[in-house]
């Protein structure tokens, strides 16, 4: 039987429903037949309708369906030319996810009929496979937009209040005994009130999510009983991951799951960041699957290389989204924009983003994607972040993406990490790194906030293990300990890994103070790593992408709990201070009728640093003086902002110093507030007079202030 069809129209883009019926529209440039099938259930191997669509308009095909409802599943079947040496990969035999699907069905099922060409054929991908790939494939799902958001729309934090705490939706969850099983790992679980009140007693007010696009595991990964964790592989830009969904994502009920999470964090005054991988899909190289771009149209998807067979791979997953190309660009700004008008999410962090700005083999500031994401009035207001490199040739350019942009300062990383470590290295970068990166950002009118400061990530040590490892332990991973990165920065306290010498266990829990406190205190915006507020081990494996389990997942039982305390206390302490979060740069000189500079940098006799000073790469102490009365900040209504003034000091030498205090023009009253030798936070203990000597305590940071009323 044949079902009743109108022409449709070419726009939007995917399934699209209004009330009656649904319009399907597919962009394939190259195609010569576009066929829609429609299935009755997730599991059915066959479609119960295949429909031509008969209708083409600018390379858009579409048809409209009447009587068609949400939960309709389907997938496309892509005729046109099979040959991979001119670029084209067509294959009706291979049903396709829908690149603008909202929701898909379940996960892939690897089975030789996902490939295009017959595996283990001797020509490889030159080969053609006539294996029907449906029953493997998951369906897309027509969904129903409608939803009742109460009013919520963006938070729009200012960019100098955030706390960004970057975490994975599942792995935060999954252990928790105190949210429901069923809602554990889930949208649901990171939206349960458990969470939400964790997050706020930790003074978090910006959740960046790991990708939750709906991703694809590596077939080497399945083999070996492992999967792709982190997610970094997506083939739904418009589709959040059915793995997080609490219920059956068969109707494509995970759209208002998520939609309910961004809703109830919003409420609790956190922002939703998400991390979105547009610089490649899930399909791989040439020998990769063929289970929705490839097949749609190869061309106008991926960037080729001369030989049109292979793919262009900036990214080391096999392959590049060609984002030179106006579909292509298209595809990444309507999924933006989804997001945002749809889902309500607060902002972006885009992987590997120097592959986004690539034009033809350079990275270009200027190309099309930052000129089109600057012109957009939607998605230009929320906040962009870039992780700033690439695999490729000139991809690393930390400072270097336009005004607007926040990037992940991995100098600021390796600055920190080099300095608590004890490593050989200039007291100038350190002062460039903690007062915001002005070396990076400042010539092209940024301001400190475009600096989003980390100690770890996702992708490395978690905190505890950069202080308990000095090589990777990468084992469970299957690949011989060869992945991951083999130069960390890190330094194990004098044992490699657990010991019982309570000495090393102290040191190490010394050292995570030390980087949180210099994390807190820096210009910038502080990104924290979910489960380093509790001493989350990873057992020194460094690259935990395809560990779905214990390795990876937040444990709340043997949480850290005087952790997490001192770090709830910083986080307050840092969001009560306007001098630790500036909107404009230092200047260093008077900037008041005080007399006195914003910043000042001194020795341990208390004389000011020297510009030869700040050239020895021995040197290991150094203090700062803050000035909060020289904030040049201005409040909500236009008035002046003040705060007290600061006197830091920073040793990361293996002996303690004596450091004089400065002398009574900086103020002659000095409170001592953190001490991360003793842990002591926030409670005022020691008073010291202006010139008094102090003395500070190996590997340890001291904060003295002045108040300022």
């Amino acid at each position: 039987m044949e079902m009743n069809t109108y022409p449709g129209q070419p726009f939007p883009l995917g399934a699209t429903w209004d009330g009656n019926g649904v319009n399907f529209a597919l962009y394939a440039e190259n195609a010569k037949t576009v066929e829609l099938c429609l299935f009755n259930s997730t599991n059915a191997e066959v479609e119960t309708y295949r429909i031509r669509l008969r209708e083409r308009t600018n390379h858009v095909w579409h048809v409209y369906i009447p009587e068609l409802f949400p939960g309709q599943l389907y997938g496309y079947r892509v005729h046109g030319p099979y040959d991979p040496e001119s670029g084209n990969r067509f294959n009706p035999n291979k049903l396709l996810i829908d690149p603008y699907a909202k929701a898909i069905s379940g996960t892939i099922q690897w089975h030789d009929a996902l490939f295009g060409y017959k595996v283990g054929n001797p020509a490889e991908d030159l080969s053609y496979s006539e294996l029907d790939s449906a029953p493997f494939v998951p369906k897309s799902i027509v969904i129903n937009p409608n939803f009742n958001w109460e009013g919520d729309t963006q938070l729009k934090l200012p960019h100098y209040k955030a706390i960004i705490y970057e975490t994975h939706v599942k792995g935060f969850t999954i252990q928790h005994p105190d949210i429901p099983e069923v809602l554990r790992g889930t949208y649901a679980g990171m939206a349960h009130p458990v969470t939400i009140k964790y997050l706020k007693e930790l003074g978090i007010n910006a959740v960046e999510l790991m990708p939750v696009h709906h991703f694809i595991t590596d077939r080497h990964l399945h083999e070996n009983n492992l999967t792709n964790y982190w997610g970094y592989n997506t083939i739904g830009y418009f589709a959040p991951d059915v793995r997080f969904y609490s219920g059956d994502g068969a109707t494509g009920g995970q759209v208002n799951e998520f939609k309910k999470m961004v809703k109830a964090l919003h409420r609790a005054g956190i922002e939703v960041i998400l991390d979105v991988v547009y610089n490649h899909t899930g399909e791989g190289s040439q020998l990769g699957p063929t289970v929705s771009f490839r097949g749609v149209d190869n061309c106008c998807y991926y960037r080729l290389t001369e030989n049109k067979r292979y793919y262009k791979d900036y990214t080391g997953t096999g392959n590049t989204l060609n984002v030179r190309l106006p579909n292509v660009l298209r595809l990444i700004m309507d999924s933006l924009r989804y997001w945002v008008l749809e889902m309500h999410v607060d902002g972006f962090r885009f992987d590997l983003a120097s592959t986004l700005a690539r034009e033809l083999h350079d990275v270009d500031r200027l190309s099309s994607f930052f000129d089109i994401i600057h012109q957009d009035p939607i998605i230009s207001q929320v906040k962009l972040i870039a992780e700033p490199w690439d695999i490729g040739e000139g991809g690393y350019q930390v400072g270097k993406f336009p005004p607007g942009w926040g990037e992940w300062n991995g100098k600021y990383r390796d600055c920190m990490r080099d300095y608590w470590r004890g490593a050989d290295s200039m007291l100038s970068e350190f002062a460039e790194r903690f007062t915001g990166s002005s070396d990076l950002y400042k010539a092209d009118f940024r301001r400190p906030t475009a600096s989003i400061n980390f100690i770890t990530a996702h992708d490395g040590f978690t905190l505890h293990d950069l202080v308990s490892y000095n090589e990777k332990h990468n084992e469970a991973n299957g690949e011989n300990n060869l992945d991951g990165e083999n130069h960390n920065r890190s330094w194990n306290c004098g044992v490699e890994g657990p010991t019982d010498d309570e000495a090393i266990i102290q040191l190490r829990k010394k050292q995570v103070r030390n980087f949180l406190v210099t994390l807190f205190l820096s210009q910038g915006i502080p990104m924290l790593v979910a489960g380093d507020e509790m001493g989350r081990t990873q057992r020194g494996n460094n690259n935990a992408y395809c560990q779905d389990n214990e390795i990876s997942w937040i444990n709340w039982k043997d949480r850290d709990k005087e952790l997490i305390l001192f770090t709830r206390r910083l986080i307050h302490f840092y969001k009560h201070h306007p001098s630790f979060t500036r909107k404009r740069w230092f200047k260093g000189i008077p900037v008041n009728e005080s007399n006195l500079p914003d910043i000042a940098w001194f020795l341990p006799d208390g004389s000011i640093m020297s510009e030869e000073n700040w050239k020895l790469d021995f040197a290991k102490s150094l203090g700062v003086y803050l000035n909060g009365l020289a904030l040049r900040m201005k409040g909500e209504q236009g008035e002046d902002i003040m705060d007290d003034s600061f006197y830091i000091i920073f040793n990361a030498a293996h002996h303690p110093l004596r450091y004089k205090l400065p002398d009574e023009e900086f103020g002659t009253t000095w409170i001592q507030v953190i001490d991360t030798n003793t842990g002591h936070i926030e409670e005022p203990t020691n008073i010291y007079n202006a010139g008094e000597v102090i003395e500070v305590a190996d590997r340890s940071v001291v904060v003295l202030i002045q108040p300022y009323s």
